[in-house]
Formats: C-alpha cells, structure tokens, sequence
C-alpha cells in the first residue's frame, strides 16, 4: 500500500546542482513512520548504492562519496523528502532511487535519472 514517488533528476554541468524529491503515500506512508528514508544509486549493470538517509529521529547519513555535496532534508506537510545534490560530478551521473525502511519492509520508489554532463 505504500508508494513512493521520485522526481527531480535531469541534465546538469559539472559543477551544478539539482535537488531530488519523494514523496511518500498510502498506509504507514507518512514520513514520519519509517525507520530511515533516503536514496540509493544503480548504474545499469551495476549494484545499488547507499547515497544518503534521515532517520525518523532527524539524523542524516551520508556516503563517503557524496559527503559535503549533498544534503537530506524533509518537509513534513508535503510529506517529502528532498535530496539537494551540490558540486555534481560526471560519477554522479546515474539513476537515483528513493527508498523507505519500515522493519522487515522496505519500499523503492520507480527511479529518477540525474546525468552530470556538459
């Protein structure tokens, strides 16, 4: 019942910036529910990898790879969680994929493209 929704990726010069979104709906959809929600990345043909999350509680985690650039925000009318993505680089340039973790649940939004490119 729960569905998450991810938009935002697109075209970008090294350098700029582009800010993800997903947002959550259905039962124990509301933002608040979930034990972390967050992104991960898959090149095709390669594995999905953690890119950040926020916890319930507020806390953010972030990879090593993407640490200082990005940020992970919420906004809890909307019932959206927000990716901001600063200083892209080209090994950004991947499909992104919002992710909730509820227990032995987890939930995949359908995949956003982000391409860093000049």
């Amino acid at each position: 019942q729960v569905q998450l929704v991810d938009s935002g990726g697109g075209l970008v010069q090294p350098g700029g910036s582009l800010r993800l979104s997903c947002a959550a709906s259905g039962a124990s959809g509301s933002i608040f529910s979930f034990n972390a929600m967050g992104w991960y990345r898959q090149a095709p043909g390669k594995g999905r990898e953690f890119v950040a999350d926020i916890t319930s509680g507020g806390r953010t985690n972030f990879a090593d790879s993407v640490k200082g650039r990005f940020t992970i925000s919420r906004a809890h009318a909307e019932n959206t969680v927000y990716l901001q993505m600063n200083s892209l680089k080209p090994e950004d340039t991947t499909v992104y994929y919002c992710h909730a973790n509820y227990y032995l649940y987890d939930y995949w939004g359908q995949g956003t493209q982000v391409t860093v490119s000049s």
